[in-house]
């Protein structure tokens, strides 16, 4: 396929995981004529009943607050644009779901017309236009447009390294802070669902959303994926690798968002940091294969997972899905053997029910035997 100037582009996928990409027949990993394409994702909207200690956390993991209230606390990175995250105080700590950006504000209009839903502003007295849907595993999913956006905030610099024969840095010593990572921006979102075809389709077919990556479970290829990173379709310019992946699971929900900051001193010094006032690193340092990520992923007081990250792929429109099975060993290209805290698989009554739930379920695509391969996979 031609790509938008008139040169090639590279497969980014060759000799790196998924030499042959899509086999005949199997899914395109895009909508021929998607409802709108959404730009990006805004923000996210978490519950919490105690915004206290989720602000507390916030800070240390490198947020800046952009208002506080009782009931509210609204999160941004220092990058211009709009709110990263967005905390109410509810009953119990969890994820509400993912706000998306709509380029153009006739993309809410079509968006409402096609799904049966309204156009409504924004809560708050905030500027902008919102579409509020649920997805097929009923998760709350907004678009909106015109939504309040901040100017830039001083940043971290990137440390100027000396490598080789190449050494820009002399008569300087490297001395960085030990001091919050602090947020550019929000990346991504990680939700896993038993309706994991149904789920992708949607995203296709009605946000837009490319795969730039699927994986299948070892040796059930021909069942299917049953993980994608999607990102945004920005045509000719670049976006994330992913801006939401999505996992074949036998639970319903989130399972961490992710952050992005200077370089890997930034990310380094601020685990450190969060290190020093006890809270827990799920897993990490490292760099995935799969969007090429240096990543630490942290749980937050309330047991949530947050990644920060740095140095991540960007694809534009013309790249084609990768294919790789899903393996645990898969998932990075160094560090730190993989936590059964990140896998998710730690046992748990409240996961004995999901399982016996999704298993039960007539619509679920989880079967006894694919949970078996989801087992093997995450052990291999």
């Amino acid at each position: 396929m031609m790509g938008f100037g008139s040169v090639p582009p590279q497969d980014p996928h060759k000799a790196l995981h998924s030499a042959e990409g899509a086999l005949r027949g199997e899914p395109t990993g895009r909508a021929d004529n998607p409802v709108v394409k959404v730009w990006d994702v805004a923000w996210l909207v978490f519950e919490k009943p105690d915004l206290d200690r989720a602000e507390r956390f916030a800070r240390d993991f490198g947020f800046t607050v952009t208002s506080r209230t009782p009931d509210e606390l609204r999160l941004r990175g220092t990058f211009p644009g709009t709110d990263a995250v967005v905390i109410r105080r509810g009953p119990r700590a969890g994820f509400v779901g993912p706000v998306f950006q709509a380029q153009e504000r006739p993309d809410l209009d079509r968006l409402a017309a096609r799904t049966g839903a309204r156009v409504k502003p924004l809560p708050g007295h905030r500027d902008g236009a919102v579409v509020e849907l649920l997805d097929p595993s009923g998760l709350a999913v907004a678009v909106v447009h015109g939504a309040d956006v901040h100017p830039v905030l001083p940043d971290q610099k990137p440390l100027v390294l000396n490598t080789g024969t190449s050494w820009p840095r002399v008569n300087t010593t490297q001395r960085p802070a030990r001091e919050p990572s602090r947020i550019q921006r929000l990346g991504h979102f990680v939700f896993e669902t038993p309706h994991f075809t149904t789920a992708l389709n949607w995203y296709q077919e009605t946000l837009g959303l490319l795969v730039s990556d699927f994986q299948f479970l070892p040796r059930e290829r021909a069942l299917g994926p049953t993980m994608a990173f999607m990102r945004c379709d920005r045509g000719g310019q670049a976006a994330d690798h992913h801006t939401m992946a999505l996992h074949l699971s036998p639970r319903t929900g989130y399972v961490h968002s992710a952050y992005q900051v200077a370089d890997l001193d930034a990310l380094a010094a601020g685990g450190a940091y969060l290190a020093e006032r006890g809270y827990h690193r799920a897993w990490g340092i490292g760099r995935h294969i799969l969007g090429s990520q240096i990543f630490d992923y942290w749980r937050d007081p309330d047991r949530l997972m947050v990644e920060h990250f740095t140095d991540g792929d960007r694809f534009d429109a013309s790249v084609q899905p990768g294919w790789a099975p899903m393996t645990a060993s898969g998932l990075a290209q160094w560090g730190p053997p993989v936590t059964r805290d990140f896998l998710g698989t730690n046992p748990s009554p409240a996961l004995l029910r999901e399982v016996y739930s999704a298993l039960r379920e007539p619509d679920s695509e989880v079967t006894a035997k694919r949970l078996l391969s989801l087992v093997r996979a995450m052990s291999s």
